[in-house]
């Protein structure tokens, strides 16, 4: 069945079939999917006012329009499903329990600590693990995500629980919102001489959002002010109704501080995770899991937090997590100690990698090397050109002048300690709303020091480069000196986006807004073969100054704009300015066509400052 000719170019038609395409997917996938020539989609989409490339990426609305067009169906495929497809395509199945139930054996519970800036999540968690970690914050806040296993005893049995440590500053939604994606319970921590907060009511959403069972650990109630009932009171607006009003969420009242009632967190806990929850999983298959946390280590390599779902991870392991691949050279726990093997629900720390994967990317155990290295750089590919067709911007025919003009754009390099902070700082930065006349642009992101290769990209591309709690390495700096490239430290989040959004703001076009100076009537009109037509002017109110800018008013309506006071006297002489009540003469540029009783408005552009 032929389509009808869209600019004399004739293509199958579809019939309502589904065609699914991955995330900046090119006209020659489209073209192969239905067997068509791609050079014939390019100039279809020409007719329809979009120029594009067969091989370029191209965004979502584009394939959906040619889809549209021609009667198909486009469903821009997810990333997991996609990742899924992948995956088959290695006979490797992600995400299921491979055995029957005899193989299924019981795991610890996954305990996601959440809650507003401030009221005591890493306090918690120091107190728990017995270690402070919260000293070494900036700011006092947390930073990245690190990953515990404590000990408690419940009815004399010792049972291990594993702990997610989510940063609370709210640029760190996404990283909390991946936490609890990957956590069996979420503990929502709320001070009690605070109350619930924005963040507050943001973790519970993350939470139910992700359907976990939720524990509420109202904190400080050693404080003076502390109102425990309050909260409860409070927290039953979002369906959070303790279980002494009847409800089926645990509250407990607790002191990090102090350490009052930590046993009983925990052990409430438990509870929710014995009678809400079927925790098992297989040790015997491969290891699958999630990326927590991973950084850049001067002496180790890449280092990765990872969490073990199911199966059970050894040194040795052909791994792949995202676009990195490797091998399990060795293994530590939380306080440093090797291990050779991790079972579900635990968390370690794993080197081998040959680059940084990205904090809550997924990992799955392979038969060997080659197998990883062959997904890693499927999915690096994928990647990538989802990410070219998310800059691509799109450019119709109508718009290809405006396009072709110089736009205010802001290169950044952003590098930092661990991948979810870069993460995290990017997509804060990106939020931020300064109008369309300015763009930023992030063109390069890592994990590490600031090398000599990312000052001379930033040389190439007019960048300036971010540091976040890393520094520039061996003759980095050096060169950035020489070659004028900007380098910003910064250890606290909020300061790197302040910055940058002054610097955003400045990138900006002056505003200007028209100050009126004064008003001059005119009350005679002397020609002149030489000036041309010169008024005699009495100035009615302000201040009428030489090459000020002018219009002409008749009858209180505006008979010429822009023009200019180009002399300017007073009796014989020439002077700057004529004030009110005095008299003048002034000639109006080239502009001739001046009568009796018009008046001339003076008027100057004054910068306007930006909000």
């Amino acid at each position: 069945m032929q389509a009808p000719s869209v600019g004399g170019v004739r293509l199958p038609k579809g019939r309502g079939e589904t065609i699914k395409l991955p995330r900046g997917a090119s006209l020659t996938d489209f073209a192969d999917k239905i067997n068509a020539n791609p050079a014939s989609l390019v100039q279809v989409l020409f007719h329809l006012g979009e120029m594009v490339t067969s091989t370029q990426s191209v965004s979502d609305d584009i394939l959906e329009l040619l889809g549209t067009e021609m009667n198909y169906v486009v469903q821009v495929v997810s990333p997991e499903e996609e990742d899924r497809e992948l995956l088959d395509s290695f006979s490797i199945s992600y995400g299921e329990n491979a055995g029957d139930d005899d193989d299924l054996e019981f795991r610890p519970p996954v305990v996601t600590i959440m809650g507003h800036v401030d009221h005591g999540k890493t306090r918690l968690l120091d107190t728990i693990r017995k270690a402070n970690v919260r000293e070494g914050e900036a700011g006092g806040i947390t930073q990245h995500i690190g990953a515990y296993q404590v000990i408690t005893e419940l009815e004399g049995i010792e049972r291990p629980i594993t702990f997610i440590d989510t940063p609370g500053h709210e640029a760190f939604t996404a990283m909390r919102a991946r936490g609890a994606k990957s956590t069996d319970i979420a503990v929502i921590v709320v001070a009690a001489d605070d109350g619930v907060m924005p963040q507050t009511t943001e973790a519970i959403n993350h939470a139910q959002a992700a359907d976990v069972p939720i524990v509420v650990a109202v904190n400080k109630i050693d404080v003076e002010g502390a109102n425990p009932s309050k909260i409860r009171q409070q927290l039953t607006e979002y369906n959070l109704v303790a279980e002494e009003y009847g409800g089926d969420t645990m509250f407990v009242d607790i002191s990090a501080k102090q350490g009052t009632n930590i046993d009983q967190l925990l052990e409430a806990i438990l509870l929710t995770a014995d009678a809400s929850l079927d925790l098992r999983a297989n040790p015997n298959m491969e290891a699958q899991g999630v990326a927590i946390e991973a950084h850049l280590d001067r002496g180790r390599g890449p280092v990765a937090t990872v969490l073990v779902q199911r199966g059970t991870l050894h040194v040795g392991d052909s791994i792949v997590a995202g676009d990195a691949s490797g091998r399990v050279r060795r293994m530590l726990d939380e306080h440093g100690v090797d291990v050779t093997e991790a079972f579900p629900s635990r968390p370690v720390q794993v080197i081998g990698f040959t680059s940084v994967p990205g904090a809550g990317d997924t990992f799955l155990v392979v038969d060997e090397d080659r197998v990883a290295r062959q997904i890693a750089d499927r999915r690096r590919a994928r990647e990538r050109n989802a990410e070219l067709a998310a800059r691509r911007k799109r450019v119709s025919l109508e718009d290809l002048d405006a396009a072709l003009k110089e736009t205010n754009q802001l290169n950044l390099i952003i590098k930092g300690d661990n991948s979810g902070t870069v993460e995290a700082l990017e997509d804060a930065l990106m939020k931020i709303e300064v109008g369309d006349e300015v763009e930023l642009r992030v063109i390069l992101r890592g994990v590490g020091g600031i090398t000599e290769g990312d000052v001379n990209l930033a040389t190439a591309s007019d960048a300036v480069v971010l540091g976040f709690n890393v520094r520039a390495e061996g003759k980095a700096t050096e060169l950035a000196n020489r070659e004028g490239v900007e380098i910003r430290y910064y250890s606290v989040i909020y300061q790197a986006i302040e910055e940058i959004e002054a610097a955003l703001k400045g990138m900006l076009k002056p505003e200007f807004e028209e100050a009126t100076l004064g008003h001059a009537e005119v009350r005679q009109v002397f020609r002149s073969s030489r000036f041309g037509s010169i008024a005699g002017c009495l100035v009615m109110d302000g201040v009428i100054r030489r090459n000020a800018k002018a219009r002409l008013l008749r009858d209180s309506v505006v008979v010429a704009e822009n023009l200019t006071v180009n002399s300017l006297r007073r009796v014989k002489d020439d002077v700057v300015e004529v004030r009110e009540g005095f008299e003048c003469g002034l000639t109006l540029g080239n502009y001739n066509d001046i009568k009796d009783g018009d008046v001339v408005e003076t008027y100057e552009l004054r910068e306007k400052p930006r909000a």
